[in-house]
C-alpha cells in the first residue's frame, strides 16, 4: 500500500543552470526555516520538555521525501509507503506508531506531524516535525513504563490519520487524543505548536519556490544533493577502509533484570559505498529498551558525524543515501519484532554514537572520540498539589561529553545539539520541589590528554508526596577512554528519606513512592578521556583543580602532585610520579573499558554497585519465531 497524491498540475520540472549563490541561498532558506520552526515551538508549546528543553525536531524535504534540512533524517518516505489514502492540499497528518513509520519515530511519545507542500496544485515538498509528548496514557505517568512488554502498554497508539483534512480540523480525533492523557492541556498546546511549526515550514518551502521559480528551486535542490553526494563520497573514501572493522558496546540492562545487551557494528567499504552491519547485536528485550530504528535515520546521523569531522558547518541532506548501506538484524533489540515495547529506546539512541565512533575510529584514531554520549537520563515526578491539582514533571538530565581530538569534553551537557537544560527556577516555580544542588561531579570525567566531561549531580527535595520514575544507563558499564585515555565514572541514584535512611535506587525504575522532605540524589556518568593523561599539561590540571573539576586525589591520576590547597603544583614531584606511573603501566592501551571482560564485570557487580548483576540476554537464534502481521501498526 502507498499514499495517493492528488495533483491537478502534473507538469514536469525543467532543469536550469544556476549560479552557486542561488544554490547557497536555497540551502540557507531551508536552514532558516528550521530555526523559525524551533523558535515557534518554544513560544507556543506548554509542556516543559518541549518548551524548555526543546525536545522537538523539524525536517524539510523535497517532493519525494528526501531530507534537505533537519537532524534525524526524513520520515516522509516511510509515511508515504505505509499510508493507504489520499494526500491533498490542506491535509495535515499525524502518527506516533514506530512500526507503521518503520522506525522513523521510535517510541509512542514522539508525535509526528507531516504536511504536504502544494504550489499551483502541484506537490513540491514536505514539512514535518516530531515532538515528545509528556503523557499519552499508559501504565505510568510520563508514558514510559520500564516493565512494558508490548507497545500497547505504553500509551495511545495513533495510526496515520488526517488531523486536518482539506483545511478542516478533525475535532473528534483531537478529543480522542486529549482523552488519553493525564495532562490534556499540555497535549492541546503542544499539538497546536507542532501543527503551527509544520505549517511554517510548508509556507517557507512555498515562498522559496515562488521567489526563485519552481524550476530554479528544484534545480537548486538537485545541486545541493549532488554537492552532499560528492562530499560524502570523499569522506567515506578517507575514513572508511575496505577491510572489515568491528566494535561493540553494551546497554547495562533493561530494568527487569536482564543485561548487558550487546550492540555490535561491523564497517567496511566497497568502492564508494560504506556498509554498516549490526549482526551480532543481542536479541530484543521483553521490556521497553528496544529501538525500532529506520536505516535512513541512521544514515543521516552517521553522515553528519562523518562530515562534521571536516566541516562542522556543512548542511547534510539525503543526496548521499546510495553511499551507505545499513543492516539491522530482525529480532535484535535494535530492530525488534512488532509489537515490542520501545518507550525506553533513548539509551540505544545515545549508545549508537559511542559504537559508531568506536568502529570508525579504529581506522582513523586521530578523529575518534571517547565514549560518553551513552544515554539521555530521564526523571519523572508526579502527584497532586495540596489543592488537589495534578502535577507531572518530566525532565531530561545530562551526562559528560567525551574527550575529543580537539579538546576536553564538556561537563554536564547533551549530545543533541539544540537541547537545553530545564532552568531550576522554572522547576521550583511550577512543581513542589526544591533543587538543593545542581553541580558537576569532580573526577567523574575520564583522565586523558583531553579530559572527559564530568557528570551531573542534582539533589531534589520533594515538597509533596508522589511517585518518581528514573531512566538512565551506564550504571554497570563504564564510558570508555580512548588512545590512552581512561574510562569515566558510572551513574548512581539514591533516595534519602526524611529520617536519614539511604535507599540505593536502580537506574531504571517506576512507581517509587516519595514523601514530603525526601531527597533524591541523581548522579549521571562522565565522559571517557582522550589521549595519555600523563601528557596533559600540568597547567591544565592545575586549572581543573582551581575550578573544582578534579580533586587533589584525582589530579594524581594524571601523575600530578599538588599542594593540599589545590592551588600549586610540585613540578619535581610530578615529574617523578609520572615517570614511575608510566613504567608501571607500560604502553598506553588503545581503549580502556574499565573492566577486563563482561564476565568479570558481572562477577563484581553487586560489590561495586550495590545492585544484583543482571542475567545475560538470549541470542536472536534462541527467540521464538515472530512473523510480522500484515496490519502491523
Amino acid at each position: 500500500m502507498s499514499a495517493t497524491v492528488i495533483e491537478t498540475n502534473t507538469a514536469a520540472f525543467n532543469p536550469v543552470d544556476l549560479d552557486p549563490i542561488t544554490v547557497d541561498l536555497v540551502e540557507k532558506g531551508f536552514e532558516n526555516a528550521l530555526h523559525r520552526m524551533n523558535a515557534l515551538i518554544f513560544r507556543v508549546s506548554m509542556s516543559p520538555l518541549m518548551r524548555e528543553q526543546r525536545d522537538s525536531f523539524p525536517i524539510l524535504t523535497d517532493r519525494h521525501g528526501a531530507q534537505m534540512a533537519g537532524q534525524f533524517g526524513s520520515p516522509v518516505q516511510s509515511f508515504m509507503d505505509n499510508y493507504e489514502g489520499t494526500v491533498e492540499d490542506g491535509d495535515i497528518f499525524l502518527t506516533n506508531d514506530p512500526y507503521v513509520t518503520e522506525g522513523a519515530i521510535s517510541h509512542l511519545n514522539d508525535w509526528l506531524i507531516v504536511v504536504p507542500v502544494f504550489l499551483e496544485e502541484r506537490l513540491i515538498g514536505w514539512s514535518a516535525i516530531f515532538g515528545h509528548q509528556t503523557d499519552i496514557g499508559g501504565a505510568v505517568p510520563g508514558s514510559m513504563p520500564i516493565a512494558a512488554s508490548s507497545l500497547f502498554e505504553e500509551g495511545l497508539v495513533i495510526p496515520i490519520v488526517k488531523l486536518w483534512s482539506k483545511g478542516q480540523e478533525q475535532k473528534d480525533i483531537v478529543k480522542i487524543l486529549l482523552g488519553n492523557s493525564r495532562m490534556p492541556h499540555w497535549i492541546r498546546a503542544d499539538l497546536n505548536a507542532l501543527v503551527s511549526a509544520a505549517r511554517l515550514g510548508r509556507n517557507a518551502i512555498a515562498e522559496m519556490a515562488t521567489r526563485f521559480g519552481v524550476d530554479e528551486f528544484y534545480s537548486a535542490i538537485d545541486a545541493l544533493k549532488a554537492r552532499c553526494h560528492n562530499a560524502m563520497r570523499q569522506v567515506i573514501r578517507t575514513l572508511i577502509p575496505e577491510e572489515r572493522t568491528s566494535f561493540e558496546d553494551y546497554l547495562c540492562d533493561d530494568g527487569m533484570g536482564t543485561g548487558p545487551y550487546k550492540l555490535r557494528c561491523t564497517v567496511w567499504r566497497e568502492g564508494d559505498v560504506a556498509h554498516f552491519d549490526f549482526a551480532g547485536t543481542d536479541a530484543q528485550s521483553a521490556a521497553s529498551i528496544n529501538l525500532p530504528y529506520n536505516p535512513q535515520m541512521f544514515r543521516m546521523l552517521t553522515g553528519q558525524l562523518l562530515v562534521f569531522v571536516f566541516d562542522p558547518g556543512f548542511v547534510v541532506n539525503d543526496g548521499f543515501r546510495d553511499l551507505m548501506q545499513v543492516s539491522f538484524p530482525k529480532g535484535s533489540w535494535r530492530n525488534p519484532h512488532y509489537p515490542a515495547a520501545s518507550s525506553g529506546r533513548t539509551h540505544g539512541l545515545g549508545r549508537i554514537f559511542d559504537v559508531v565512533g568506536g568502529v570508525l575510529g579504529q581506522s582513523a584514531p586521530e578523529y575518534m572520540c571517547a565514549a560518553g554520549f551513552s544515554s539521555s537520563p530521564h526523571f519523572v515526578f508526579s502527584g497532586q498539589h495540596s489543592n488537589g491539582e495534578k502535577f507531572l514533571l518530566f525532565q531530561v538530565a545530562f551526562g559528560g561529553i567525551p574527550g575529543r581530538p580537539v579538546g576536553d569534553g564538556v561537563d554536564c551537557h547533551s549530545v543533541w545539539p539544540k537541547f537545553r537544560n530545564m532552568p531550576n527556577e522554572y522547576i521550583e516555580a511550577h512543581f513542589p520541589i526544591v533543587v538543593e544542588t545542581y553541580e558537576t561531579i569532580p573526577d567523574s570525567g575520564g583522565p586523558g590528554l583531553h579530559r572527559g566531561g564530568n557528570g551531573l549531580r542534582v539533589s531534589y527535595r520533594f515538597l509533596e508526596s508522589g511517585e518518581i520514575s528514573l531512566h538512565d544507563d551506564r550504571w554497570l558499564t563504564y564510558p570508555w577512554g580512548i588512545n590512552g585515555g581512561l574510562a569515566a565514572a558510572r551513574s548512581t541514584k539514591h533516595l534519602v528519606k526524611a529520617d536519614g535512611t539511604v535507599i540505593p535506587l536502580p537506574s531504571k525504575c517506576d512507581g517509587v513512592a516519595v514523601q514530603r522532605n525526601d531527597l533524591l540524589v541523581f548522579a549521571t556518568w562522565g565522559g571517557g578521556g582522550w589521549g595519555d593523561p600523563f601528557d596533559r599539561p600540568t597547567a591544565a590540571v592545575l586549572e581543573d583543580l582551581r575550578r573544582g573539576s578534579v580533586t587533589v586525589e584525582g589530579a594524581r591520576r594524571y601523575g600530578v602532585v599538588s599542594g593540599a590547597d589545590g592551588l600549586t603544583v610540585d613540578d619535581q614531584a610530578t615529574e617523578s610520579l609520572r615517570s614511575t606511573m608510566r613504567t608501571e603501566r607500560g604502553e598506553a592501551p588503545w581503549i580502556d573499558r574499565g573492566f577486563e571482560s563482561v564476565e568479570s564485570l558481572l562477577a563484581a557487580c553487586e560489590a561495586e554497585t550495590g545492585h544484583p548483576a543482571p542475567t545475560p540476554p538470549l541470542s536472536i537464534l534462541e527467540l521464538p519465531a515472530a512473523p510480522e502481521p500484515a496490519n502491523a501498526g
